[in-house]
């Protein structure tokens, strides 16, 4: 366990000096199988690992997604969700910042990155917000936080990620994310209601629509519902695998795109390269994180964690609230897919090993990264929110998000306390 909790604390310390956390878990994790094993299995070990990953058929499902994405969000369906929302509670005390939430939730069956969610809405609903005098801590704390729903509605990067890294199927990840997906959406909505009870000038009601706007606006999002119908249809129903459902997701949204004339060669030269851009990314801090898995389980502290937990009789449940305590707080500090690729190693088995689902722990982990993204001094959404309105100062948005995160705690809490939430929808599935 001594040779693990090294290599932790040589990671934190290469991050400190400016390392790229991707750069860092690998140099640690060859190091340290050169050190516990020898040099050339160590060079046989990376050489492996970044063979295996760059040919992997399954992880193809990433780029695909990321691509489908991207096709969705310059075909301007973004705006119509925003829109068609708005039409039906626009008109009640906070209706706006409402739209956004579930704008984002519509967005995010279709795109699967919380970053891009949270950067197409604060393009779509923000000036909006703002025209309507809603208050600048309501509406840029909203878009952070409706932006994490763009990782727990399926598709999802993390849940792709997180079932490869520990042989979980996609599949089951996809449908257990979207009763948690809704539960999250409706308790946002609470965080608005009370955030404009609290101080109703924040988030005034807008104008009431008639039922024909209704109706055209319900229009004009069925080919967001068609291609989430598509794509989770298909892999819920056996039809075919997630890779296979990323590929039909993706030629989908490239259609649509295409119909509606919002393609050109030069927006499709410039979607190619964003999604190969963040599609390398991803590939390279999973690269390291595999890396550093491999040295973690050779190391003895997997099997020393369940020793620990069987010498002193800890309850299961205690040591699950023990994981989420450590993530919120390294996530509060640490780049949140980097800190649950670093730590999944080591606390998956233990996981595992005290009985509970995979499925459902894959769950948890989407959960605290959720909370990672909206969680001072460096969640994600914050900062980019903060990149694309660059007048509003970053103590406004911390001050917005802090409502939307004790609704993500308060999610948190129930989807531990009630796993039948996660696990209803994937027990359908062959």
């Amino acid at each position: 366990m001594t040779e693990a909790l090294l290599g932790f604390a040589a990671i934190f310390a290469l991050a400190l000096a400016r390392i790229p956390i991707a750069m860092s878990m690998g140099i640690v994790g060859f190091v340290g199988l050169g050190l516990l094993r020898n040099w050339n299995s160590a060079l046989a070990s990376v050489t492996s690992v970044v063979y295996e990953t760059g040919f992997s058929y399954t992880l193809s499902v990433v780029p695909l997604f990321i691509l489908m994405g991207n096709f969705v969000a310059r075909a301007g369906m973004s705006t119509e969700l925003f829109r068609a929302a708005y039409t039906f509670i626009g008109h009640r005390r906070g209706g706006l910042a409402m739209s956004t939430v579930l704008a984002c939730a519509g967005f995010g069956a279709i795109c699967g990155s919380s970053i891009a969610t949270t950067a197409t809405m604060a393009k779509v609903a923000y000036p909006p917000m703002r025209k309507f005098g809603y208050s600048e801590v309501l509406a840029t704390g909203v878009i952070a936080g409706g932006g994490t729903l763009g990782i727990m509605i399926p598709p999802s990067t993390v849940m792709v990620i997180y079932g490869i890294m520990t042989d979980t199927s996609i599949g089951k990840l996809f449908a257990a994310g979207v009763l948690p997906g809704l539960l999250g959406t409706l308790l946002l909505c609470g965080a608005v209601q009370y955030m404009t009870w609290r101080d109703p000038a924040a988030g005034p009601p807008g104008e009431r629509c008639s039922g024909a706007e209704r109706i055209a606006a319900v229009k004009d999002i069925w080919g967001v519902a068609l291609l989430f119908i598509l794509v989770m249809g298909g892999i819920y129903g056996g039809v075919f695998t997630a890779t296979e459902g990323a590929g039909v997701g993706a030629f989908g949204a490239f259609v649509f795109a295409l119909v509606r004339r919002a393609l050109t060669w030069r927006v499709l030269f410039e979607i190619l390269i964003e999604s190969a851009r963040t599609t390398s990314m991803l590939f390279v801090i999973l690269i390291g994180a595999l890396i550093f898995a491999n040295f973690v389980n050779y190391s003895s502290m997997p099997g020393d964690l369940k020793h620990f937990v069987e010498q002193f009789q800890i309850h299961p449940l205690a040591v699950i609230v023990a994981i989420c305590v450590i993530y919120v707080v390294l996530g509060t500090a640490m780049e949140e897919l980097s800190m649950v690729l670093l730590t999944v190693p080591v606390f998956f088995p233990l996981v595992v090993h005290l009985g509970f689902d995979p499925v459902w722990f894959g769950i948890i982990i989407v959960m605290i990264v959720e909370i990672g993204l909206i969680s001072p001094p460096v969640g994600m959404n914050m900062f980019v929110l903060r990149t694309l309105i660059p007048h509003v100062s970053i103590a406004t948005v911390y001050r917005g998000v802090m409502p939307f995160m004790w609704a993500d705690v308060i999610r948190l809490a129930i989807l531990v306390a009630f796993p039948v939430i996660s696990l209803y929808l994937p027990g359908f599935m062959k």
